[in-house]
This record gives C-alpha cells, structure tokens and sequence, in this order.
C-alpha cells in the first residue's frame, strides 16, 4: 500500500501562486508516476499534471505555461507549483500514484487539498 498526504491548499487572490506538495510513504517501490487531479463541484475528475519517473511531464492544456509539477525521488515527495491562478482553477486538488502491474495497474490517492482562487 502507498500513503499520499497532500498539503498547501489554500485561498489564494487571482494572479496569485500555491504550491502544493504530496508525500508518499509505505511501499513506493515500483511507483512509475505521479499526477495531481482536480475535480471541481458538479465537474469531472480531470488530470492536471502527470511526471514519470524519467522526468517526462504533461500539462492539462489550460495550465500550461502556469503551473509546474516536480518530484524528489529522495524524499518521495511530488510537487505542483500554481502561478497565475484564475478562479476556474479552483477545486480539489488530488495527488495520484501508478505503480505498473499486471493485468492492470495500481492507482492510489491522496485525500485532497482545497484550492479556492478569488476573482
């Protein structure tokens, strides 16, 4: 089992920034990726951000140029970095891991982080 604690939500004003942080503890052996997800009242779960364990990212096409994922293999710790938030980019945020496995892979959760932009 993989344990993810999400944290650095927050109320943040239009333009501002939030940087949020994702440890994960337990067996994080043959974790391939992490993301972080969003879901906002009445809307899908949608991906945010994504980094596999070779570095390689992927952006949600609405926050690219803004927001910026990072992890730290050491310390089993994955990031998010918001700049220029905008009051659509509030939601809750969730931190995802994927280990690799057969037939299909393993996804564990974080329990969520609230972001609110104010416009």
């Amino acid at each position: 089992q993989v344990q993810l604690v999400e944290s650095g939500g927050g109320l943040v004003q239009a333009g501002g920034s939030l940087r949020l942080s994702c440890a994960a503890s337990g067996t994080t052996f043959g974790i391939q990726s992490f993301g972080w997800y969003r879901q906002a009242p009445g809307k899908q779960r949608e991906l945010v951000a994504a980094i596999g364990g070779s570095g390689i990212t992927n952006y949600l096409d609405s926050v690219k140029g803004r927001f910026t994922i990072s992890r730290d293999n050491a310390e089993n710790t994955v990031y998010l970095q918001m700049n220029s938030l905008k009051p659509e980019d509030t939601a809750v945020y969730y931190c995802n891991a994927r280990r690799l496995g057969y037939p299909l892979p393993s996804d564990y959760w974080g329990q969520g982080t609230q972001v609110t932009v104010s416009s």
